[in-house]
């Protein structure tokens, strides 16, 4: 089901840049489950808007993989197979470890501490048994440090796969039943801080493949 949004009265244009950005938020933090069912009607009633942004925003959004489009017009979140999980881990698994590398050697002590501080954001969710803060926590971890890297075009790659992912992130988490921060964060902090170059990518490699393999076993 779509969370109504707060009246916004604005141009054609920009509702339909509001719209997708909001569902595209939503859609990587995981607030929907995998084949969750959307109607522009829906879409457009949640967001106060007519029809016309809500099927713009909709129709940027299957561009992105963030919703799919079947054959009978059918919109929902992605349902992904075995095949696909694995294809997007190894794209994480190629391109987030080259960011964080990137990002090392402008890793100064306040990028560690914003670090350190999001673990601390990870672990309250984490008791609190909240899935969607806790993905909202974690992609904020990786995307602090890879903002440093000052490559716009790999984060943006990257955050397309979070994008893709969002939904079946959402059904891994509740699966792990996680108890505390990730053991990778910290190594990847402990890596910023020693400027341990092979250990930060290993760090980073794992963490964002460990628990996909959960998924395609």
């Amino acid at each position: 089901m779509i969370a109504p949004s707060p009246r916004h009265p604005d141009s054609p244009t920009a509702a339909h840049d509001r719209i997708y950005r909001t569902l595209r938020t939503r859609i990587m933090h995981g607030e929907y489950p995998p084949g969750e069912a959307m109607t522009l009607r829906g879409i457009a009633r949640s967001f106060d808007v007519s029809m016309t942004p809500a099927r713009e925003a909709v129709r940027r959004l299957v561009a992105d993989g963030g919703l799919n489009l079947s054959s009978s017009g059918r919109v929902a979140t992605p349902e992904l197979s075995s095949e696909r999980i694995e294809e997007l881990a190894s794209i994480r698994a190629l391109i987030e470890p080259e960011l964080a590398t990137r990002a090392l050697p402008r890793a100064h002590m306040a990028l560690i501490d914003r670090l350190q501080s999001i673990n601390g954001t990870i672990a309250e969710t984490v008791a609190k048994h909240d899935d969607v803060g806790y993905i909202r926590a974690n992609l904020d971890f990786h995307r602090t440090l890879y903002l440093r890297a000052q490559a716009p075009a790999m984060l943006a790659l990257t955050e397309t796969v979070w994008l893709q992912l969002g939904p079946t992130m959402r059904a891994l988490y509740a699966r792990l039943n996680r108890t505390e921060v990730p053991h990778n964060h910290r190594l990847i902090v402990a890596a910023l801080r020693a400027g341990d170059e092979p250990g930060l990518r290993l760090a980073v490699r794992s963490d964002v493949t460990q628990g996909l393999k959960m998924l395609t076993v």
